[in-house]
């Protein structure tokens, strides 16, 4: 299984950010049962206890290698993801074996 984690920063004030946070979640979390291969898909925003902080975290799972590219070029995902890219100013990415 592969994991996939990306941080967001977004480039909205904080008295926004939670509200973006939301319009991007629910049509990534959607893609749960519509993408082959995608187990599990969160997103999470930050607590606020340090400023430095990335602002929002996405946590997905996949069956495997196969299945990550499937998601990453997936027509679905790539609509929600031009949501994402229009709020944020930065990302960062880890994908690991678990």
């Amino acid at each position: 299984m592969i994991r996939h984690v990306v941080f967001f920063r977004l480039a909205s004030s904080e008295a926004e950010r939670a509200a973006d946070i939301r319009r991007f979640a629910a049509p990534l979390e959607a893609l749960v049962g519509v993408v082959p291969g995608l187990r599990s898909l969160t997103v999470g925003a930050d607590i606020g206890l340090l400023e430095a902080n990335w602002h929002a975290v996405l946590i997905s799972e996949h069956d495997d290698r196969e299945a990550l590219a499937v998601y990453a070029n997936h027509p679905a995902h790539i609509e929600a993801a031009t949501i994402v890219r229009s709020l944020m100013i930065d990302r960062a990415t880890v994908d690991y074996e678990v």
